[in-house]
């Protein structure tokens, strides 16, 4: 059984017309730039040190921000006001570049999202662990042998976004967007909690240093190297927002 549109509901390039707002697209761009991966933001300035991290945190988002700007450009082509539109990464890709860069471009772009939905999953079951070792040193005390393996929890993760992925048009839940930017804030409010609860703790001494982690009883220079490559690591996973860019202005209205 055909289904029949009305022009009216068709936008100017004869796709059933956009919903989205500006409310919508704040939501979708807040959930992506702001992640679980902002809670270990902390822990790489207490890696790198005052100088480094600052450095490192600014070096990526000026790397965000110059790609953003790249992909928001392309998103009409060859004309960035009149041109056609793009609704997808790949599809930009098309349209302005050829021959092997489409493929090095593709690659790179879902390398990104395999390696987000990998570090999404290691970073949720790494905190489920976290949470049953710590209801279990509130029951049985801290001096308690509390032993937690994050692999059941990876693996009910996984099976969780297998599930969810099947959801059909899961792109038109805005209030899951909504809800996710809620979180997203959340996120950024509990670390700024923590940290400002450890450095007001009494009867503790809190170092910082203008280098990070020095070498010396407790840190290895070989674990010193892998901490700086992890700390650098951290601080990619926490800007995952170009690479879906285009996908948000496509959905909204007021991308025209």
């Amino acid at each position: 059984m055909e289904i029949s549109i009305d022009n009216k509901d068709l936008d100017d390039d004869g796709r059933i017309k956009r919903t989205g707002t500006l409310m919508t697209a704040s939501a979708h761009i807040f959930t992506t730039v702001i992640g679980s991966g902002v809670l270990s933001l902390a822990w790489v300035v207490a890696q790198l040190g005052w100088i480094a991290g600052p450095v490192v945190l600014i070096l990526f988002a000026v790397i965000t921000w110059f790609t953003s700007v790249l992909l928001a450009d392309c998103y009409r082509s060859p004309d960035p006001v009149t041109g056609k539109r793009n609704y997808t990464y790949m599809d930009a890709v098309k349209a302005n570049l050829g021959g092997i860069m489409i493929q090095l471009c593709g690659l790179a772009q879902y390398g990104s999202f395999i390696g987000a939905t990998i570090g999404y999953t290691i970073t949720a079951s790494i905190s489920m662990a976290a949470v049953q070792m710590s209801n279990c040193f509130h029951k049985n005390g801290h001096h308690a042998k509390c032993d937690a393996s994050h692999y059941p929890f990876m693996i009910i993760f996984a099976c969780i976004q297998i599930i969810l992925s099947q959801i059909p048009n899961f792109h038109k839940l805005s209030w899951l967007s909504i809800i996710a930017a809620i979180m997203s804030f959340s996120y950024s409010l509990i670390g700024i909690g923590l940290s400002v609860a450890k450095v007001a703790e009494k009867n503790h001494n809190v170092r910082t240093s203008l280098r990070g982690v020095e070498v010396g009883l407790d840190v290895t220079a070989t674990e010193k190297m892998w901490r700086v490559f992890q700390a650098i690591g951290d601080t990619a996973f926490a800007y995952t927002f170009a690479p879906v860019l285009v996908e948000i202005q496509a959905s909204q209205v007021l991308f025209s």
